[in-house]
């Protein structure tokens, strides 16, 4: 049997510092909330640095450790702010007193090579740190949103009875509004009327140009897949201008098929770059093999081709159903009052009434983007099981 590393301590002078940092950037979070974000730099970075060296110093046990500190923070949370102040306490508590004996019991190196120099560590956590704030910040809009949906009140701003997680202060009147409002409906009605049919087009059209253009004797194939995806270069407000002049000279502006046809112009650059990134594995001596046994091209394309690439056409489908679900600015141009889509709506809830109920149509949104998400990363797994199925 082998032996087991024994654990190297590091150094107060190294921990205690990075622990600190940690605590002013916590700090100036909680001290911009307050009123003061230098100040509560300073006292983050102090508190969190003698939490450190009082925990691995003269604690040994590290779960009583974490746990005293997790209780202690959530006490003065309390005490400070009342039971949200308590929640972030003892989250804060239990985080630094982890990361303090994570840091002092060497345990960040455990799952790294040994040959790391010093640098190469500290890159290796800054690029995961760098890309955790990244997630934080674009995250940070949707973790408003969504609690705010359920505000008894009709403010876009945190009531104090929902600061003290007062059960009064939270209601679903909003969601109520929605399903009972003939306005928000009615937008509901033309999203789902526009989107399923401007996605089956984008599908369509889109895949078939994918196939199309990953064959190699197609003369021009860059120029042609330029000029495909250009809807997702081109400015959104120059594409919506140029889709009403030209409407309105062929008389489909302000018509229902003009909108479909304009959500589905925007869809199929990404169902062509989905399909286009599946056709890369794609074995073309199947397709061969399949026009040998008899099978006409057809046949080939629905039985041998069309499985294998089923979850990048399914990918790029997806893409296309939430970019016509989600657009206003085209529909702003070309369609007219009969077309008013659930995106539109919420224009008209933010431009003109204020409305509330804008919180919980997009929560609802979200929870239906997560959704797709998932489902495109379930398949996209399953494209990747299909590709090292293949013949190499």
């Amino acid at each position: 049997m082998t032996a087991l590393t024994p654990i190297s301590r590091t150094a107060p002078s190294f921990y205690v510092p990075v622990v600190a940092l940690a605590g002013a950037v916590a700090g100036l979070f909680v001290g911009t909330a307050q009123g003061s974000g230098l100040l509560g730099i300073v006292i983050g970075a102090i508190a969190m640095g003698a939490l450190a060296f009082v925990l691995t110093r003269f604690v040994s046990s590290e779960k009583a450790g974490i746990w005293g500190s997790t209780a202690l923070l959530a006490v003065i949370g309390f005490l400070m702010g009342g039971i949200p102040a308590l929640i972030i306490g003892a989250a804060f508590g239990w985080f630094f007193a982890w990361f303090g004996y994570w840091l002092y019991e060497g345990r960040y190196r455990r799952k790294l090579p040994p040959y790391l120099t010093p640098g190469q560590v500290l890159w290796h956590f800054a690029f995961r740190v760098i890309c955790g704030a990244i997630l934080v910040f674009l995250i940070t809009p949707i973790l408003v949103v969504m609690p705010l949906s359920f505000n008894a009140e009709n403010f876009f701003t945190f009531t104090p009875e929902m600061l003290r997680f007062d059960p009064d202060g939270y209601s679903l009147k909003h969601y109520r509004d929605f399903f009972n409002s003939s306005d928000w409906q009615a937008a509901l009605r033309n999203s789902l009327m526009i989107a399923p049919v401007a996605t089956l087009l984008s599908v369509s059209f889109g895949t078939l140009a994918a196939i199309g253009l990953s064959q190699p004797h197609v003369p021009f194939r860059r120029a042609i897949m330029a000029v495909l995806i250009s809807p997702m270069i081109v400015p959104l407000i120059i594409s919506a201008a140029g889709m009403y002049f030209f409407y309105s000279r062929i008389g489909l502006q302000g018509t229902y098929l003009g909108v479909v046809l304009a959500h589905a112009a925007l869809g199929i650059p990404f169902v062509i770059i989905t399909v286009t990134a599946t056709l890369v594995g794609f074995d073309p001596s199947l397709t061969r093999a399949a026009a040998n046994m008899g099978a006409s091209p057809v046949r080939t394309f629905f039985k041998v081709q069309m499985p294998l690439i089923l979850p990048g056409v399914i990918s790029g489908g997806l893409f296309a159903f939430i970019t016509s679900f989600d657009e206003v600015v085209v529909v702003l141009f070309v369609g007219s009052a009969g077309q008013k889509t659930l995106p539109w709506q919420m224009f008209i809830g933010l431009r003109e009434q204020i409305s509330p109920t804008i919180l919980a149509v997009a929560t609802l949104l979200v929870t239906i983007s997560i959704l797709l998400l998932t489902t495109l990363e379930l398949l996209r797994r399953r494209s990747e099981r299909l590709r090292g199925m293949s013949p190499s």
